[in-house]
């Protein structure tokens, strides 16, 4: 009889767990839509409030100069460190609490975009959202991990899938709605999910509060700082190739390869397919020759691809964005689940914070050299320099990762 209570009680955590991975996957879902609405409108609202003085420079093809998207667009990364605030303080409070208080603000202030009545208010605006969808991003893959069971690349694989929806959503509506203020509906559509995300977020009352803590917030144990400082420098690294990658896509794209919003849409829905065979890759590789060989492998994947996407054709940036999402995928659920189970869940949080930290300062780097490179010469030619003065020197990095042991801690 004792038995069988076993397993009825297991079957029920396992269920439970599974609604909890679901509710996360929603969260990683919205989240990403209203972030990545910023990325995708970018081309549309540096036009809408930009200049056009000349047909010799970046700033006659979208609108602004590349240094002023850069600026921008290194805003909005840097205002991706107050996630760790956030982050932080869930190992000190139930997490679901912040979970859910971080995404209400941070759709209503996406939802404010849109009555932006200038380059730098949207800036602002999106700048006060990012610390909250950041910290919203990082306690969903937290969450995951403690609620999977076996190998977690699995589970958080299907986060990172629901990561990917939603901004190829994003993407795919920012193609499907056009007109001079199109940007406009589509940071008021991050209002929508508002009314759904007390269904989504029921299944996380489950959730077992976290554990009280006295020391100080965002403090590092002294044994736990050195797998910190390694797997920060290694998010940095992979911040400065993601950061100009991702960020710059649509304006090179749009403005510089004039591919049309609607294909970018198409390119998009591809990226879904190469996405999904890329987390397929790093699930597979993961199991077979362990997380650090397949992290050091699809990290210097992705940085040839973003290299080949910024190559000067269209015919290279659709073969580069899209292998390069593909690989992306295959890196991500990689890094998150190294990043998350190799701490204690007393520290886990505020230890995930921290790497989000050094990946922001890593994009923000990376963004600010890549716009000033492009800003250097005319044509583009100084693309495919720009990306291999950024993306390469940092790799060296990778390097401090046999260093990490990848064994899952409770």
């Amino acid at each position: 009889m004792s038995v069988v209570l076993r397993e009825r009680r297991v079957t029920k955590i396992v269920e439970a767990d599974a609604r909890i991975r679901r509710s996360l996957f929603g969260v990683a879902l919205v989240a990403s839509f209203a972030q990545f609405g910023a990325v995708a409108a970018l081309n549309d609202v540096a036009t809408h409030f930009g200049s056009h003085p000349n047909l010799l420079h970046v700033n006659t093809l979208v609108g602004l100069n590349g240094s002023q998207i850069a600026l921008g667009l290194a805003i909005l990364r840097l205002a991706s460190l107050g996630s760790l605030a956030f982050t932080s303080h869930a190992d000190r409070t139930p997490r679901p609490g912040i979970l859910k208080w971080v995404l209400y603000v941070g759709l209503l202030l996406t939802g404010l975009a849109a009555l932006s009545p200038s380059y730098w208010i949207f800036v602002l605006l999106f700048a006060l959202a990012r610390p909250l969808f950041g910290a919203a991003s990082a306690l969903a893959q937290i969450m995951t991990s403690e609620h999977s069971h076996g190998h977690r690349v699995g589970s958080m694989a299907v986060l990172t899938a629901g990561t990917g929806i939603g901004a190829g959503l994003a993407a795919v509506l920012h193609g499907a709605v056009r007109g001079p203020n199109s940007f406009r509906w589509l940071f008021a559509l991050a209002l929508v999910p508002l009314m759904f995300m007390p269904l989504v977020l029921r299944p996380l009352k489950a959730v077992v509060s976290s554990q009280k803590s006295d020391e100080r917030l965002g403090a590092v144990p002294h044994e736990l700082r050195k797998p910190v400082l390694t797997l920060s420098l290694v998010a940095f690294s992979v911040g400065v190739i993601g950061g100009p990658a991702n960020g710059f896509a649509f304006v090179y794209g749009e403005g510089v390869c004039h591919i049309q919003p609607s294909s970018m849409s198409l390119i998009i829905l591809l990226c879904a397919v190469t996405g999904l065979v890329g987390l397929w890759i790093g699930n597979f590789l993961s199991k077979r020759i362990g997380l650090k060989r397949t992290l050091v492998l699809t990290i210097l994947t992705v940085a040839l691809m973003a290299t080949i996407a910024y190559g000067g054709s269209k015919a290279q940036f659709i073969v580069g964005y899209l292998l390069g999402i593909g690989m992306s995928g295959a890196m991500s659920p990689v890094l998150a689940t190294l990043a998350t189970q190799i701490f204690p869940k007393r520290h886990r949080a505020t230890c995930a914070g921290w790497i989000v930290v050094a990946g922001v300062l890593g994009a923000v780097i990376g963004l600010e050299l890549f716009g000033l490179l492009v800003d250097s010469w005319h044509g583009n030619f100084p693309w495919r320099v720009a990306a291999l003065v950024t993306f390469w020197p940092g790799l060296t990095l990778l390097t401090l990762l046999p260093r990490i042991n990848e064994e899952h801690r409770d």
